[in-house]
């Protein structure tokens, strides 16, 4: 099987300071993290609250998706964080 993101759904993790979004591969859900640490490597001076996290992840998705299939090809776990290292 290879991972697939049907589920549209992101959500902002303010204690993690990252948001969660998921992963298929066939019956299995993956989560996934993105620090938000990242979102400046995608985006110059992106607003760090909640609405702007949220608008730049959805700017910036198939990108992030893209980062997210590599890091899942090479290592198979129950979650994965994204880090601004890996843009």
């Amino acid at each position: 099987m290879t991972l697939s993101f049907p589920n549209r759904s992101r959500s902002y993790d303010a204690r993690g300071r990252r948001v969660r979004f998921w992963g298929y591969d066939g019956a299995l859900e993956i989560s996934f993290f993105l620090d938000q640490r990242a979102f400046s490597r995608m985006s110059p001076n992106p607003k760090m609250d909640e609405t702007g996290i949220l608008i730049a992840f959805d700017r910036h998705r198939d990108q992030i998706l893209d980062v997210a299939s590599k890091l899942y090809s090479g290592r198979r776990r129950d979650a994965y964080t994204l880090q601004a290292s890996d843009f």
